[in-house]
This record gives structure tokens, sequence and C-alpha cells, in this order.
């Protein structure tokens, strides 16, 4: 690598000093100044990045109160997290082990307001004991986004093309998605009849790919052999859309298994429709370890590192444990991990003026299309699917760019024998509050390519 990686964490295998007397706590991490140059620098590529897609940096505290946290946390995180004494309160405060549980918290208690939806991103430390002989890293690096407030397949779309598009921007060469539903999974175990905590078991032997531990659990369980075999072969598909077929036939038309694989099959046909085709894989035992996923799931891989560089998924019931439920998805990414699979190049990016672009959800391939493409273009987007159609179509467009408080708004779909061409609304003057005016202070109709070519040609955006 062009770069100095950061200094290497001892293994249990390693010629080293007793662990009483070693100078670096075991599993955490001293990047020297050449190599932390280039983690910054990655970190803040990934953040401007997220940035251009409508996500905006939240910094979150290292410390979080035992008590409020830990109702988003599962048993055995809580267990894994290092935890001291408020020395003035005397409650106990653990070091952050998860970010996503921390964003719940935030949203839950109303700190970032009522609109939806939230596009947040973060750079964070995080925190957990792990053995030795498991190989993982007890402080981790991460950069992350989170997608709050919405629950339709262009959501999933959104947060896992934007992980992919981070992946391609920083300049990783080849990598694999590897996309699941956590539904699909679950329903099976249901449907074998696993007690409560046979079914927790279960979960985390499939997070871990065990399949002898996994059926030791089915056969204490006393599960049957059909069950226990569709069980295990889940765990084992993995591969393009034949991968849907052969889990239908496992599901055997039981609604729960079937509304999981249609929501999955949606996302992927839309990821391919982009074409991702080749950078995603379909995997029917992709399950993480974090038991608040309850959708679409994903992590990625790369070659020559042997631990996946980063995953998330759906999360539509994690906020409700601290309030309301609001349906959310997001991701994070192992900075540490991803240096060591990287050529680090050095790049800038200009970004432009950001602007809205609205579409009707029946029109979900072409809004990713628009903003894929804009994107591309160096402009910073925010995209909405709007249940309006035909004329009420630009005045709910022309709502939304107001509430969003952005100047330009792009509406997909108004002409609904065209798609490529599109109507842009320019907000007037701003107020003396510094919102935009009350109304459209233009509004014209133009195709893609003559606003894709204003957009590289005009440093200012449309005019």
């Amino acid at each position: 690598m062009a770069s100095a990686p950061p200094t290497r964490r001892l293994s249990s295998g390693d010629l080293a000093p007793s662990h009483e007397h070693s100078l670096v706590p075991i599993g955490m991490a001293t990047i020297l100044p050449e190599a932390a140059r280039h983690v910054r620098q990655l970190e803040s590529e990934l953040l401007r990045y997220c940035y251009g897609y409508g996500y905006d940096e939240i910094i979150l505290p290292t410390f979080e109160y035992f008590d409020v946290l830990a109702p988003g946390l599962e048993p055995a995180l809580l267990e894994n997290s290092y935890k001291i004494v408020d020395r003035t309160t005397g409650r106990i405060l653990l070091l952050r082990p998860d970010v996503t549980a921390q964003i719940a918290r935030t949203v839950a208690m109303g700190m970032l307001g009522t609109r939806l939806p939230l596009r947040l991103s973060y750079r964070a430390t995080v925190f957990r004991y792990e053995p030795e002989h498991v190989g993982r890293d007890r402080e981790l690096f991460q950069v992350g986004a989170e997608l709050i407030g919405s629950d339709d397949p262009s959501a999933d779309c959104e947060i896992i093309m934007l992980m992919i598009e981070c992946l391609q921007q920083v300049g990783l060469p080849s990598f694999k998605i590897s996309l699941g539903h956590v539904g699909f999974f679950k329903g099976l175990l249901v449907r074998a009849g696993l007690s409560a905590e046979g079914q927790k078991l279960a979960e985390q032997a499939a997070a871990r790919k065990d399949f002898p531990w996994l059926g030791e659990i089915l056969t204490q369980e006393r599960v049957g052999k059909r069950s226990t075999q569709a069980i295990l072969d889940t765990l084992e598909l993995c591969g393009k859309a034949e991968v849907l077929s052969k889990g239908r036939a496992l599901a055997r038309g039981e609604q729960p298994l079937v509304q999981a694989l249609d929501r999955l099959a949606h996302v992927y046909e839309l990821l391919c429709s982009m074409g991702f085709q080749d950078v995603v894989l379909l995997d029917l035992g992709e399950f993480r370890g974090f038991d608040y996923y309850d959708g679409i799931v994903f992590d990625v891989f790369t070659d020559g590192i042997g631990i996946e560089l980063g995953g998330g998924g759906r999360y539509d019931h994690l906020i409700g444990r601290f309030g309301r439920d609001i349906p959310s998805t997001g991701f994070a990414l192992n900075v540490d991990r991803l240096f060591r699979g990287l050529n680090l190049i050095d790049t800038t990016t200009i970004m432009k003026p950001p602007v809205l672009v609205v579409g009707p959800m029946m029109m979900t391939k072409e809004l990713l299309t628009v903003t894929r493409q804009l994107r591309q273009a160096g402009v910073r987007v925010i995209q909405r699917a709007v249940a309006a159609s035909g004329q009420d179509l630009v005045g709910a467009a022309a709502d939304a760019g107001l509430e969003a408080e952005l100047p330009t708004t792009i509406v997909i779909g108004a002409d609904q024998r065209n798609w490529e061409q599109v109507v842009v609304l320019l907000s007037g003057q701003p107020m003396g509050n510094g919102k935009p005016g009350a109304r459209p202070l233009h509004k014209k109709s133009m195709s893609m390519s003559d606003l894709l070519e204003q957009l590289r040609t005009d440093p200012k955006g449309v005019s």
C-alpha cells in the first residue's frame, strides 16, 4: 500500500510481552502520522460523499448512561461493553459500543425535531470487548449513514447505493455486497417451532455462519429433519436471481416468508437496473449480528481482508424501544479495514448547490436513475418519492421544496409520456428569516440531457 498502515495489533499468536506489562491495551490502535493523515482523508472523503447524498453529519457523545441506552442494545453487546461509574452521579456509563442505537435514542428524544425523513452521517469510534482468539479489534473506527423515516424500497436502495458509491469514490478496486432479508431466516425458525431462547441462539449461529453449532441447536430444540434441512440449506443460498426461486420453494407459500422474498427481489431488481448487478450477491443466510435488524440487511467484502468491511440494514423497530417506531435503515464502514483494502488516491470533489428531486412513488426506478445522474454530475441531491401524480405532482413538489428549504426542485413524472422531460422549480428570493419565498419564482420544463449539460457547465447550478 502507498502509505504506512496503522501499527499492527498483536494477536494471540505473536511473541509479545505478557498482557500485564503491555504498553498498549490489547485490541486498541496507535495510528502513526503518515497513516493518520490518510485515514482522516479517507473519513473526510466518505463524509463528503454522504453530504452529496443529502446526509448531514452528527457528532454523538463517547459515553452514554447504561440505563438510557440499554433498551437499544442486545444483552450480549451490553455484556461486552466497557463500563465505568460516573463520579458525579454514581450512575453506570457505557463507553460507546454502537452508534445506531445512539442515533435511535437521539431521534426518540426529539433532539432532531419532528420533520422526517432524516438523513444523518457520522464518524465515530466504538468500543467492544472481543476475546483475543476471535481476531477482532476492540476499538473500531467507523463512518456511517442513517436514513430515518422512510420505509419504501427506494430508501433501501438509496442507502445501499450510497455505500457502494462511497466505496467506488474512495477507489476500492473490487468488492461484493451480500444482500439478504432477516425476515426470511427468522420466518423459517418460527415455522420450525424453536423456543425464544433457541431462536436467539440459532440467529447468533447464523450470523457467524457456524453450521455445527446451528445443527446442535436445532437438534436440542427437536426440530424435524425437513425443517432442519431447510434452515441449513438457507445459509448456503447465495448467488444471483436464481436464489429467489430456491427461496420461494423453501417458503412453501407462507406469507411472512413470501413477503420477505418479495421485498428482497424488489430491492435487488432496482439495484441491478442501476448497473450494480456485478457487485451485489443475494444471500438468504445473510444475518447481521445485531438483533435490531428486521428487514433488508447487507455486508460488504473485498479480497485480501478476511472479514467484512462493514454493512447495515433496516431497523424499523429500534427507535420504538426508546419511544415510537420509525422505519429506518443505515450502514457503517470500518475505516481501518477499508484503509487496509485501499490504494489511496488523493481526490477532491467540488459540490454544486443542493437540489431536491421529487417523483411519484410509482416511478421509483426513474427517480433513482435521475438522482444518480445528477450526483455523477457533481450535484448534491436529496430525493423524495411522493404519493401525488399528474397536475398535483408539481404542487406537491413545490411544497416539498419549501419544507426542505432548498432553492431548486426538480420534478420527474409531470409529463407521464416522457419521464426524461423534467420540471425545474426555482424558489423566490429569501425572506428576512432566511427561508425561500412562499412561491417558486420560476418554473420551466427541460430535458434531462439539457439539465445535466447546464449543471456541468454552470458552477452556480440551474438558472
